[in-house]
């Protein structure tokens, strides 16, 4: 950065008096820190960097105090950088403010395919870091293994389970995709069947693997009992509320099988225990029953739960979650985002599968269409129905998708009025979004963004610190 926008920094901390997901302040007045390892691997480790700003206590109260010394911190910092794999390389700039020194790293996010960055003196498991708020938070296991799962190419849906025979397989369903993939394809045709199951990854080897079992077996929760469906209504709009006769959930149910089973049960589940309203056509004086969420929506939500759900032996412990509350449905999946795509990326480019083989399977059983139009159909099918958007939230190591009926809580008009008043008065202080976010209790940047502060904006309750840059990562919102 340049020397001015490093004033401008220090500027906004003596504003804000705190740091965020993409700052970190070190005090550095008469040493260098000899632990920058944490933030460092955190900041490499998510994609749009970090900045550390050296001479600034927060301990203090976010005091200036100043470096030491700018020409061995400087140094030091670089030992520090060259000490992590792979290595960091910083951005170092030096300014002075009011007769003192003061540093700042500009730490980039490194690519995906490299990551996690870590401190090599004590490995990978053991010093990789993630960004959470202002905090550098361990990685888990998981989060470790993802990355390398992406890296290396790791095809856990093929994986070979040892424990399925060939004749614990529904035959019938089995001969039906054969025959739908070799309809059309003339080579494949002159292929014996039990060729194809080897070339398809039916088999490996002579061994049934995973997609397999999940697809064709009739009964998979045999060798996996976690790989189910685990179905609630909770009478009321968190987890823990209870119903008039104390009841924590008003229906609980195990919904178990291969893919198919468990997407007809998921969907049977939620058609019977959501409510129907009757609308009469002004037009046409017609009846027609309303459901509370669009079936489409819902069917193409749990698919992606089970298409895109990581399938390694870290999460097969781990079930999807349906969850029906009084205001909204959430349908939650072990396994993130995989790869390069981001939240606000879905539905608009081609991701990188997770499952391709599972995937194929799905798609010549037509169980799924396989062309990325499952998010646009939620939002799409949500909006025709004249419901709030879809949430889709990606929250370290599971996928979460919330729809809901109806409209928010907060939408009744004096409760809306008091949560726009309190979003507002909270932005007396210029704030970023992440506060916001934070603020709202809510996962979602984009959707807090889209959904709650731009009206604000249009409607001037709100302004942008860099109106002619509304995307800038360093916009700030503020009220006057």
């Amino acid at each position: 950065m340049t020397e001015e926008e490093l004033l401008e920094k220090l500027e906004f901390v003596q504003e804000m008096k705190c740091e965020t997901r993409t700052l970190e302040l070190k005090s550095a007045a008469t040493s260098c820190p000899k632990r920058l390892y944490d933030t460092l691997s955190s900041f490499s480790n998510q994609d749009d960097g970090g900045v550390i700003i050296f001479g600034v206590s927060e301990e203090e109260g976010y005091k200036e105090v100043g470096v030491y010394d700018p020409h061995d911190i400087q140094k030091k910092i670089n030992e520090q950088c060259l000490q992590m794999e792979p290595k960091v390389r910083p951005l170092l700039t030096v300014v002075m403010k009011d007769g003192k020194t003061f540093v700042s790293a500009e730490i980039p996010g490194i690519d995906l395919a490299e990551r996690p960055c870590h401190y090599q003196g004590k490995g990978r498991l053991k010093s990789s870091y993630i960004r959470v708020g202002d905090s550098d938070e361990p990685m888990t296991e998981y989060e470790i293994y993802s990355y390398e799962a992406y890296r290396k190419k790791y095809q856990d849906d093929i994986r070979v389970v040892n424990r399925v025979s060939f004749s614990a397989l529904n035959r019938d369903l089995l001969e039906s995709y054969v025959k739908e993939l070799k309809n059309g394809r003339p080579n494949l045709s002159q292929i014996q069947d039990d060729d194809i199951y080897e070339l398809m990854s039916i088999r490996r080897d002579g061994e049934i693997t995973l997609s397999a079992a999940l697809i064709f077996s009739p009964y998979p929760q045999a060798y996996f009992p976690q790989l189910c469906i685990t179905a609630v209504v909770v009478p009321g709009m968190e987890m823990g509320d209870t119903g008039e006769s104390g009841e924590r959930f008003v229906d609980n149910q195990r919904i178990e099988g291969n893919i198919s089973d468990l997407l007809d049960g998921a969907i049977r589940f939620v058609k019977k225990n959501m409510g129907v309203k009757t609308v009469i056509d002004p037009d046409t004086g017609r009846r027609e029953d309303q459901p509370e969420y669009p079936i489409t929506a819902v069917r193409e939500a749990v698919l992606n739960a089970l298409v895109h759900r990581d399938y390694s032996i870290h999460t097969e412990g781990q079930f999807i979650q349906l969850l029906m509350f009084s205001n909204r449905m959430e349908i939650r999946n072990p396994g993130g985002l995989y790869g390069r795509i981001r939240v606000d990326q879905l539905g608009k480019v081609q991701p990188d599968t997770r499952n391709p083989v599972l995937t194929s399977i799905l798609e010549s059983l037509h169980i799924t269409e396989n062309r990325y139009s499952g998010i646009p159909t939620i939002r799409r099918e949500m909006a025709r129905a004249d419901l709030p958007e879809p949430e889709f939230i990606d929250d370290r190591g599971s996928f979460l998708v919330k729809l809901y009926k109806g409209g928010r809580p907060t939408e009744n008009k004096a409760q809306f009025d008091e949560f726009e008043n309190s979003l507002i008065v909270f932005c007396k202080t210029p704030r970023t979004r992440r506060e916001i976010c934070d603020f709202l209790g809510l996962s979602s940047v984009t959707y807090v963004i889209k959904r709650h502060v731009t009206p604000l904006v249009k409607r001037g309750l709100i302004k942008l610190s860099i109106p002619e840059k509304p995307t800038s990562p360093k916009q700030l919102y503020y009220s006057e």
